[in-house]
């Protein structure tokens, strides 16, 4: 079964401009940052590919979730740090990345003590289980506190796309380039009605709730590599905070403007610009390393595969990529393009 059949958007204007958007019509789209490399073929649309998915056997209904405890640590301690990216669905191969590093057994449960766990965002679009991906991370959250580590999760900007969409669906918001909706831009960039279908109350608040950034061991991990986190706030609570606020408010134009801006990429990939937009970022929020997902490391490297999927032409990513004189690491490995789900200890000992 196709997912969105039947449900082609009418309003393709100010979508996000994320790389399932052919390069030739960024611009079109809204999008505001640097042009994507020019090593990405015109028309190259992973998305499309991956739009035509086969719903889970058996009835497909959200298994219950326990209440997440915060796991209560001693400022300063605990166990190693590890980080997750971009996942967009994809839940098996999540689990095989976790249970390779030791974070889950062979029955999906917690299995690292007081581990601690971070994703970066981005857990629905795209691949064929976001809910599951975003069910099972919930679950892990109480089952690590209980074991004296943590899970927890950032902010992506396709949890800003999904909760527009479902909460504003076809309203029409300011995109600054004509008028756009979420739920057009949702469907555009790679979201699944299977998704959409199993959402429930619980899934919405535990998204609207997440933090955008946070510092562990002097990594600032957030989703986006941009530096409009500057414009919420001088601090990570700052920051955190006005994005909750923001969403509270629940205004179409105003969380329409909170997507847009999450949704800018590459404000560290330039050799001269890059390491002082992250050094600005550090100045601000603190650490000495920023960690990202957002920008696919296939991107960033220039390398891009092709639409056939052979085997050949498929994006290597063998782990994250430190770039920006050593200030920044991508952990965005391109599962949507057949690439790698990346899930990785820090700090890095290369």
């Amino acid at each position: 079964m196709t997912q969105g059949a039947g449900l082609e958007p009418t309003v393709r204007t100010a979508a996000e401009p994320d790389y399932s958007v052919p390069p030739a019509y960024a611009h079109a789209y809204g999008y505001e940052g640097e042009e994507p490399a020019e090593a990405e073929p015109e028309g190259y649309t992973p998305t499309q590919r991956d739009l035509p998915v086969i719903g889970r056997e058996g009835p497909g209904d959200t298994v219950p979730v326990p209440t997440v405890i915060e796991a209560a640590l001693p400022d300063g301690e605990g166990g190693p740090l590890f980080v997750v990216g971009d996942v967009h669905g994809y839940l098996d191969e999540l689990i095989d990345a976790l249970q390779a590093q030791g974070l889950i057994d062979a029955e999906g449960n917690w299995s690292a003590g007081n581990a601690r766990l971070w994703f970066l965002g981005d857990f629905t679009d795209r691949g064929p289980d976001g809910i599951g991906v975003i069910d099972l991370v919930m679950r892990l959250s109480a089952e690590a506190a209980a074991a004296g580590g943590y899970c927890k999760a950032l902010m992506g900007n396709h949890e800003l796309l999904l909760l527009g969409a479902k909460r504003f669906g076809d309203t029409p918001v300011n995109s600054g380039a004509g008028t756009a909706t979420f739920q057009a831009a949702w469907l555009l960039n790679g979201g699944q009605k299977a998704d959409m279908d199993r959402l429930q109350d619980v899934h919405l608040q535990w998204m609207a709730r997440l933090d955008a950034m946070e510092l562990e061991d002097d990594h600032l991990l957030m989703h986006s590599d941009t530096t409009a986190y500057l414009d919420y706030g001088d601090s990570i609570e700052a920051v955190n905070d006005t994005i909750r606020e923001t969403l509270t408010r629940n205004d179409a134009d105003e969380c329409w403007d909170l997507f847009r801006k999450l949704t800018k990429r590459f404000a560290f990939r330039d050799e001269d610009s890059g390491p002082s937009a992250v050094q600005e970022l550090l100045g601000a929020y603190g650490g000495r390393r920023v960690v990202h997902g957002h920008s696919p490391i296939p991107y960033l490297l220039g390398q891009v595969g092709t639409e056939d999927g052979e085997e050949e032409s498929r994006p290597v990513v063998e782990g994250p990529h430190l770039y920006a004189d050593g200030l920044a690491i991508a952990m965005d490995g391109g599962v949507t393009m057949a690439g790698k789900l990346l899930v990785v200890q820090l700090p890095l000992h290369n």
